[in-house]
């Protein structure tokens, strides 16, 4: 598993795709879980959980799913934990759910990276 994530409009996927130039990618905003257990990347990953937090979807054992059945996958996915903590309940979920999903996923990835100005920093690996 390679995890990739930064900040939004960093160049993630771009770097990503330079990485791993054969993987065939899906949406997080649009894809089904069935799709991350078997695709070889997923870009908005973030946006996937935030959909299934509003679906009523549980999302606690995505990573460990994700592990087990897709152990080659390429995960891109913002950090939406910086900045002001926001008012809202639900935003706040979100927020700490996803970072503690790609906090796990990170434990499972052999590479992390961390792309600024789309510039990929490696973290792990």
């Amino acid at each position: 598993m390679i995890l990739v994530v930064g900040g939004a409009y960093q160049g993630k996927l771009v770097f990503a795709k330079e990485l791993c130039p054969k993987t065939e990618w899906i949406d997080g905003r649009e894809c089904k879980e069935e799709e991350i257990l078997s695709c070889g990347g997923i870009h908005h990953f973030h946006a996937y959980v935030e959909r299934q937090l509003k679906a009523g979807q549980p999302v606690k054992q995505l990573a460990g799913n994700i592990a087990d059945e897709n152990p080659e996958i390429v995960i891109v996915s913002d950090e939406i934990g910086y900045g002001i903590i926001p008012v809202d309940a639900f935003d706040r979920e979100y927020r700490e759910t996803a970072g503690r999903l790609c906090t796990e996923l990170a434990v499972y990835a052999d590479k992390v990276y961390r792309v600024v100005c789309g510039i990929g920093v490696l973290l792990k690996g």
